[in-house]
C-alpha cells in the first residue's frame, strides 16, 4: 500500500524517475561501397523516437522500454531506398546496408558520396528558405481582415509507465486494486498511464487586422484532479505557460519556460543540419520529408521532420513532428513529442487543426515518472467578422464568460472536439476512491500544508493559520522570534477579509502584532490576494524595521534569513497604519493610493539625535502615495500571502510618488519623493536570456535619513533579488540615485561545448549590478542642525555619483536544484568592516 501512496503523491511533488533505456550503436552503409551514409533518418516505428547518423553514418539510438524485445526501425535518406529493419533490443551494435535508387526531386539531386555537412549549396537549406519566404502568403491573419476559430484544449497530467504490482502472498485485495480500472495507454508511446488531473478549456479565438486586435473568448472551463488542493488558477496558468501553443514560423519556440530555435528561424541554417530524407504519404497526399537536427545536440533545438506536399508552390506545411535531442541541456524531461497538422483553405490559407504535445518527465531517480499532455484541436475556421465586436474593446487578452465555469455535460459533449480517454473521463471517480483510503487522505493533507503554508481549521475553513515558515526565526534585536498568525477566508465572507499575527522576541521581550481589515469590491473565491484586486484596506502594524534591508519576495522573518554574514543591528521598532485603495485591471494595469502614518521608535543602535544635541524618542511620517504599475502579459503563481512570477518575460513599469507636507498630522519634515522602475527579460533565442532591472529616484524636499533613498543590502548568505550581496546595511544614503541589475543566464553556452562537463548539464550565470547616487547638501545632517544624525554604528559614505558595483559568476543547475555564485565587490574596496567577495547560494529549480 505504501508503494501506491508514494506513486500517487508523486504527482503533487513532481518527483520522478529516469527511464532505463537501452542504447544500440548503429552504422548505415552503402550496400555497394560499404562506406558510411551520412544524415540518415532513423525512426522507431512504435514510439516515434529517432535520430540522424553523423558524417560517418554512425548513430547511437535510445530504445525505450515500451519497444519490447524486437525493435522495428525505418532508415531513410534521399538517394536510397527506405528500409524497415527488425533487430533485438539486446543487440549492442548493428550494421544496416542501404541500396541506392538515384531519386531526384525537383532541383534536389542526392550525391552518393560521403561528405561533411555543409549549408552551402545544400538543397535542403534552400527548401527551408522557400518555406519561410512563403509563410506570410498563406498566413490567415495576413490574408484576411477577420479570422476566428473554435479551440478546445485538454491538459492531462498523470503517472507515466504506471503498473499495478501484484503480490501473490496477500490474502486480501489491495486497497488500491481499483487503480487498474483507470489506467490508459498513451497512443504515442504505448505506455500505461494513470491520469490524475484533467483541465479542459473551450474558447473562440477572434482576430481583427485593422484596427489590430486579438482576443480569446473562453466559453467553458472544467478542472478535475488531485491537484485541486493547490490554487487552480495558478496551476492552469503555469501549465499553459510551460506547454505553450507554438508557432513554427516564429524565430523562437517558447515551451518549458525556455526558448528553442525554430527550424524555420532566420538563424536556423546556422543552428540546424537540414536533409531532404524521403517522400511519404501523409493523409493520402505525397509529401517531401525535411529532416533536421541541431549541430550541437546539447543546445536548445529540436530533432524532427516537416512534411510539405509535392510540387506545392506555396510550400504549405501539412504536418510537423518534433522531439528533443537526447543530449539536450534540459532538466527533468525524458521525452517530448510535438505534432501539428494543417489543412489548406479554399483560398490557400493554412489552417491549423491539431496541436498535440506529450511530455515524459522525471526529477529524482527511483521515484514515479510523470506524463503531461496538451491536446488541442481547432475547428469552425471563419473569415467573417465576429458577431460581437464589443469583445475587442474589453480589457485583457482573455475574456472569460460568466457561465464558463458552470457549463453542463451537453456543452462539453459538443465542445470537446477530441474525445477523452477512459481514465480522463473517470477522473472524478478516481479522486473519490483515493481519498476514501485513510493513508492517502492524510498524506495529501500534509502535502497541501507544505505547499500552501497555511493550516485550515475545518472542512470549509473560515480561518487559516500561518504562514508556517514564519513560526520561528532569529535576529540580533529580538533574539529568537516566535510568530503566530492567520487569515479569514471566503467561506466566512466573500467580500470582507481579515488577517494578522502576533510575535514575541525572547531577547527584547516585546510583543509585536499586525492586523488588517479589507473590503473587496470583487467577490473572492478563497482569499483576499486573488487577482484582480479591487479593495479598500485598513491595516495597523507594530513590528521591527530593518534599516537598509528589504527582502522583497519572502517574509523578512523567514527562518532561512536568520543566518547572516554580519550582525544585524540597525533595527528599530515601527508603528505603521495604512489606509489603502487598490485597483487592478485585467490588462495588468494597477493603481494603488495609500494614506500612511508611520512612527519609528528609537533604539540603542538607531537613535534620533540632531547635531545640536536634541534627542527624540521617535520619528513620525504621514504621507499620501500613489503608485501606477503596468505589466502587460504578466503571469504569476498566487499564494495566500504574495505572488511568485511564473516568468519575467513581461515588462513591468512602476511609477510612484509620495508626498507629506511638514506639520501634516505630526510630520516633522516634508516628504516629497518620486521613484521609477523598469524590469524585463530579454531572450537571445536558445542562447539564454538577460534579466534587466533599472531604477531611479529623487527626493525633492529636505528629509531625515529614515525617509532617504537607501540601497538595499543583503546580509544573508542566500541570493536575494534586487539587493547587493557585499554591501553593508545603510552603507550609502542618497536623495538621488540610479541603479541597475543585469543577470545573464547563459543556458550552458560554454559548458555545452566542453566534453564530459556537458554531461553534468551545468549552466552559467553572470551578474553585474550597481547603484550611483548623491546626497545633496540640504539632506546631509552634517550641514543641517535640524536633521537627525546618521547612526554611529554605520556612518554612510557619500557617493557623489561614484558608483558602487558588484559582479558575480555563478553555476546553476547543480544537482538540478542549486545555484552557487561567487560575488566580487568592484568599488569602495578600501574600507574597514566590509566583505570584498564571497559565495552565495540559492535554490533554483527550472527546466
Amino acid at each position: 500500500m505504501k508503494n501506491y501512496i508514494k506513486s500517487l503523491v508523486t504527482i503533487l511533488f513532481a518527483f520522478l524517475t529516469l527511464a532505463a533505456n537501452a542504447q544500440i550503436n548503429i552504422q548505415i552503409v552503402d550496400s555497394e561501397t560499404m562506406k558510411g551514409v551520412p544524415f540518415v533518418a532513423l525512426k522507431l516505428l512504435h514510439s516515434r523516437q529517432g535520430t540522424l547518423t553523423d558524417n560517418n553514418g554512425n548513430a547511437v539510438l535510445n530504445i525505450p522500454k515500451n519497444e519490447g524485445d524486437t525493435i522495428e526501425m525505418s532508415a531513410s535518406v534521399l538517394g536510397y531506398k527506405t528500409k524497415i529493419v527488425r533487430f533485438s533490443r539486446y543487440a549492442s551494435s548493428i550494421i544496416i546496408p542501404l541500396t541506392a535508387d538515384g531519386l531526384q526531386l525537383d532541383e534536389v539531386v542526392f550525391k552518393q558520396k560521403k561528405s561533411k555537412y555543409s549549408k552551402k549549396n545544400n538543397p535542403a537549406v534552400r527548401f527551408v528558405e522557400k518555406i519561410r519566404e512563403g509563410a506570410s502568403k498563406i498566413d490567415p491573419k495576413n490574408c484576411h481582415q477577420n479570422y476566428s476559430y473554435d479551440r478546445f484544449e485538454r491538459i492531462s497530467i498523470g503517472l507515466n509507465k504506471f503498473h499495478i504490482q501484484e503480490d501473490s502472498t496477500r490474502k486480501k485485495e489491495s486497497k488500491f486494486a481499483f487503480l487498474k480500472d483507470h489506467i490508459d495507454t498513451c497512443e504515442i508511446t504505448n505506455q500505461p498511464i494513470l491520469v490524475v488531473s484533467v483541465k479542459e478549456k473551450a474558447s473562440t479565438e477572434i482576430y481583427r487586422k485593422e484596427p489590430q486586435a486579438e482576443k480569446s473568448v473562453v466559453t467553458g472551463i472544467k478542472r478535475q484532479g488531485l491537484d485541486d488542493i493547490l490554487d487552480q488558477e495558478s496551476i492552469q496558468t503555469f501549465l499553459e505557460d510551460v506547454m505553450r501553443e507554438i508557432d513554427l514560423y516564429q524565430n523562437d519556440i517558447v515551451i518549458l519556460q525556455n526558448r528553442f530555435v525554430s527550424p524555420l528561424s532566420r538563424i536556423a541554417p546556422d543552428f540546424y543540419k537540414f536533409f531532404l530524407t524521403d517522400t511519404i504519404m501523409v493523409d493520402n497526399e505525397k509529401c517531401v520529408e525535411l529532416s533536421f537536427t541541431p549541430h550541437n545536440t546539447a543546445t536548445f533545438g529540436f530533432t524532427g521532420h516537416v512534411y510539405v506536399p509535392m510540387n506545392d508552390s506555396t510550400m504549405f506545411i501539412k504536418r510537423v513532428e518534433m522531439t528533443l535531442p537526447p543530449k539536450i541541456n534540459l532538466n527533468f524531461i525524458n521525452n517530448l513529442y510535438l505534432r501539428q497538422d494543417y489543412v489548406k483553405a479554399e483560398d490557400g490559407s493554412r489552417l491549423k487543426v491539431r496541436d498535440d504535445m506529450i511530455i515524459e518527465l522525471s526529477i529524482l531517480p527511483g521515484a514515479q515518472g510523470l506524463y503531461a499532455r496538451r491536446n488541442t484541436a481547432y475547428s469552425n475556421h471563419s473569415f467573417e467578422p465576429y458577431y460581437d465586436q464589443t469583445m475587442f474593446e474589453k480589457l485583457g487578452n482573455e475574456i472569460i464568460l460568466d457561465n464558463a465555469y458552470n457549463q453542463d455535460e451537453q456543452f462539453w459533449d459538443t465542445a470537446a472536439i477530441t474525445p477523452s480517454s477512459g481514465g480522463e473521463s473517470k477522473i472524478a471517480e478516481l479522486i473519490s476512491k483515493l481519498r476514501a483510503v485513510p493513508a492517502y487522505y492524510w498524506t495529501e493533507k500534509a502535502i497541501k500544508l507544505m505547499f500552501s503554508g497555511y493550516v485550515q481549521t475545518g472542512k470549509n475553513s473560515k480561518f487559516d493559520v500561518g504562514p508556517l515558515n514564519t513560526f520561528i526565526s532569529y535576529n540580533d534585536l529580538e533574539g529568537f522570534r516566535f510568530r503566530l498568525g492567520g487569515i479569514t477566508t471566503a467561506n466566512l465572507s466573500k467580500h470582507v477579509f481579515a488577517r494578522g499575527y502576533a510575535a514575541y522576541g525572547t531577547k527584547d521581550r516585546k510583543m509585536k502584532y499586525s492586523g488588517e481589515l479589507e473590503y473587496s469590491f470583487n467577490e473572492k473565491k478563497y482569499h483576499s490576494r486573488e487577482f484582480p484586486i479591487h479593495s479598500i484596506k485598513l491595516s495597523h502594524q507594530y513590528d521591527i524595521e530593518r534599516i537598509g534591508q528589504d527582502y522583497m519576495f519572502t517574509n523578512a522573518d523567514n527562518f532561512v534569513l536568520s543566518f547572516k554574514r554580519q550582525k544585524d543591528l540597525l533595527i528599530a521598532y515601527k508603528r505603521l497604519t495604512n489606509l489603502e485603495y487598490t485597483l487592478e485591471l485585467k490588462n495588468n494595469f494597477s493603481v494603488k493610493a495609500t494614506l500612511s502614518n508611520e512612527r519609528l521608535e528609537a533604539t540603542v543602535n538607531v537613535p534620533f539625535i540632531t547635531s545640536s544635541g536634541i534627542s527624540s524618542s521617535h520619528y513620525n511620517e504621514t504621507t499620501l502615495s500613489v503608485q501606477l504599475r503596468y505589466a502587460p502579459g504578466e503571469k504569476f503563481y498566487q499564494t495566500k500571502s504574495y505572488r511568485i512570477p511564473i516568468n519575467l518575460d513581461a515588462p513591468a513599469v512602476v511609477l510612484s510618488h509620495t508626498f507629506g507636507p511638514q506639520k501634516f498630522l505630526g510630520n516633522t519634515f516634508t516628504i516629497n519623493k518620486t521613484e521609477l522602475s523598469f524590469q524585463k527579460r530579454f531572450w537571445f533565442s536558445a542562447f539564454g536570456y538577460t534579466d534587466v532591472i533599472l531604477k531611479g529616484g529623487h527626493i525633492w524636499s529636505q528629509t531625515p535619513y529614515p525617509a532617504l533613498l537607501i540601497p538595499n543590502a543583503n546580509l544573508t548568505y542566500t541570493i536575494q533579488p534586487e539587493s547587493f550581496a557585499m554591501m553593508n546595511a545603510m552603507e550609502f544614503v542618497n536623495d538621488s540615485y540610479v541603479s541597475w541589475d543585469l543577470t545573464y543566464w547563459a543556458n550552458g553556452a560554454i559548458f555545452n561545448y566542453i566534453p564530459l562537463v556537458k554531461k553534468l548539464k551545468l549552466r552559467e550565470v553572470f551578474c553585474f549590478r550597481g547603484v550611483s547616487g548623491t546626497l545633496s547638501s540640504k539632506n546631509n545632517p552634517l550641514n543641517n542642525s535640524n536633521l537627525y544624525l546618521f547612526p554611529a554604528l554605520q556612518e554612510p559614505e557619500e557617493m557623489n555619483w561614484k558608483p558602487y558595483m558588484e559582479a558575480s559568476v555563478g553555476i546553476e543547475n547543480i544537482f538540478k536544484c542549486l545555484r552557487l555564485d561567487y560575488v566580487w565587490r568592484l568599488s569602495y574596496r578600501n574600507k574597514q568592516n566590509i566583505d570584498k567577495s564571497g559565495l552565495r547560494v540559492a535554490v533554483h529549480i527550472t527546466f
